[in-house]
């Protein structure tokens, strides 16, 4: 251990990772000072990288506040129950991993580490966020999944930098409005296994997000303001109780993997056949057929349809290879263009020749009468 702590002394860096630890050494609370007269301390270096995952650690004493240089902590899959408030005295802390933990309570002092730029909570007993995160203005990854939150504080708005949010997991019946237009340079979008029922409008404020996952809840509908998330690559909705979806997501034009499957779903709209995609799940809907239109979504490589009640395609063409369902519906997209070319639009001289006639028909009948 001597020989870890002195090395760490000139690097800065600590890692007691792996190590059985039942408690924190004290000489790591003490800056690495050992107290002994052989140490040069004027060579020493403040301690910023502390690494002690992997432990069997119950506790972090408030004497946490002595590493005022501290960077990056990670106390991540120990069996600490609480979070010292002394976490508020780290001015420099920009990274925080207390995942896989036992943690019920992150104390509001969190939000006097205004440098805080990652902060980890998953895997731990939490019931709620506190509303001063919202004041750490430089967060920019924060990932609180698999807990027992059932709502978020309105103050997270304020994380205007946030880029990354991880709340899958839970139990939140909503997501609030007022987050969505704060975080406008949000590019990932985890809120799947939770209880939401709606997605706010205000999704449409998300111009950067790249992929959304809300998998598994019970969310009813899509609004139409999903076309304002133009930069969307990846878009989960699977396991949910939609009926169903805008013709006005066909305007995503980088979505390219967009996952339907376990839901109610009795149409796919044409106006979604306009998107490039490469993967297109609709399995387990309830669905009896696909417009023609499909066909021309020539970027598609894998479209699922098991477990829907097709009536119009034959079994084969279901579970058969993508590119061939594509090509039937391409030929179906043809018959019907052929069909309705075939019954051409009267001409205005057209009508007028048959009003014409009409009225002569008219004059003869009237000679009869």
């Amino acid at each position: 251990m001597e020989r870890i702590l002195k090395s760490a002394r000139e690097s800065g860096s600590l890692n007691l990772s792996n190590r059985a630890l039942s408690d924190v050494p004290g000489e790591v609370y003490n800056n690495l000072d050992t107290g002994s007269l052989d140490d040069k301390w004027w060579e020493g270096v403040d301690l910023q990288k502390l690494i002690l995952a992997h432990n069997n650690l119950e506790v972090l004493r408030e004497d946490l506040r002595n590493l005022s240089s501290l960077v990056v902590l990670n106390i991540s899959h120990n069996q600490i129950s609480s979070l010292p408030a002394a976490i508020g005295d780290l001015p420099l802390l920009k990274s925080l991993d207390a995942s896989f933990n036992q943690i019920k309570l992150i104390p509001e002092e969190v939000g006097l580490a205004s440098a805080l730029v990652k902060a980890d909570f998953s895997n731990n007993c939490l019931t709620e966020l506190p509303a001063s995160l919202g004041r750490c203005l430089n967060l920019s990854e924060l990932k609180a999944s698999n807990n027992n939150i059932s709502r978020l504080p309105d103050e997270l708005a304020g994380c205007c930098k946030l880029s990354k949010f991880d709340m899958e997991g839970n139990k939140l019946v909503l997501l609030p409005e007022n987050m969505f237009t704060s975080w406008t340079l949000l590019t990932e979008l985890n809120a799947a296994k939770n209880q939401l029922t709606t997605i706010p409008a205000s999704i449409g404020a998300l111009s950067k997000l790249v992929r959304m996952d809300l998998h598994q809840n019970k969310i009813t509908s899509i609004p139409s303001s999903i076309k304002g998330c133009s930069s969307l690559a990846e878009f989960y909705m699977g396991n949910n109780s939609l009926s169903t979806i805008p013709a006005d997501i066909g305007m995503l034009s980088k979505l390219g993997t967009l996952d339907l499957h376990s839901n109610q779903l009795k149409e796919y709209p044409v106006g979604a056949c306009k998107l490039k995609l490469s993967f297109l799940d609709l399995s387990n809907n309830a669905l009896s057929g696909l417009p023609p239109e499909l066909g021309t979504m020539t970027t598609l490589r894998k479209l699922l349809l098991s477990g829907n009640p097709m009536r119009a395609l034959r079994s084969s063409l279901v579970s058969g290879p993508t590119s061939t369902l594509m090509k039937y519906l391409r030929s179906r997209l043809s018959s019907d263009e052929e069909a309705s070319g075939s019954r051409t639009t009267p001409t205005k001289d057209d009508q007028i020749s048959a009003a014409r006639r009409l009225s002569a028909s008219s004059k003869v009948l009237r000679l009869f009468y």
